[in-house]
């Protein structure tokens, strides 16, 4: 089961995976890694930023129309969705050093995000995935033009980040129908002459 909380639930996941493999080698200090636009980032070293929300081409069409719920009742079929990220590295260190640590962040965080291809549920709680369809992190083959336009921060310039959608998401419909099953059936052969 998956209810509305899960978009916040994923977004919270990667944020989680990223803490557990940047903290402290990389950043040192835990609240650095965290959901935020590039526009209100605070004091964040690295930003986890949701730029869109689509419902899922990789599961439409393989869902059931209705999923038993009980003895006498269906639920309606689920919302799947893919999600998408912009992640940004924002160093602190002095201007000379600025730019060779956010590349040491973005590395790790690539490195975190291939090795970790699949959201389980350490990282995203156990209603996360449905075992048939795993929530999958593969990162966007996206050119600059499409970059510049995504990242569309006035008086910001635009800083490198990296490109992310998590998919299939499951939003469970609350829409419940009641169905009465066949309990007898009269299956009674007579001959014609």
């Amino acid at each position: 089961m998956s209810g509305y909380s899960i978009i916040s639930d994923v977004g919270n996941g990667i944020v989680k995976l990223l803490r557990s493999q940047l903290v402290p080698e990389i950043i040192l200090n835990s609240d650095a890694v965290g959901l935020c636009s590039p526009d209100d980032r605070g004091d964040m070293v690295l930003g986890v930023h949701l730029y869109d929300v689509k419902e899922s081409e990789e599961v439409a069409g393989r869902t059931p129309r209705m999923r038993p719920e009980g003895e006498n009742s269906q639920r309606y079929p689920s919302l799947f969705l893919t999600l998408f990220y912009m992640i940004t590295a924002y160093s602190p260190s002095d201007v000379k050093f600025r730019a060779s640590e956010e590349q040491r962040i973005l590395g790790k965080t690539m490195q975190t995000l291939f090795d970790f291809p699949v959201l389980g549920s350490e990282w995203i709680g156990e209603e996360g995935g449905a075992a048939e369809f795993p929530v999958r992190v593969e990162m966007l083959r996206i050119d600059n033009e499409e970059k510049m336009k995504l990242w569309n921060m006035p008086n910001l310039p635009y800083k490198l980040s990296l490109y992310y959608k998590v998919y299939p998401v499951e939003i469970e419909s609350q829409r419940v129908r009641e169905v009465r099953r066949v309990v007898d059936a009269d299956l009674t052969v007579s001959e014609r002459r």
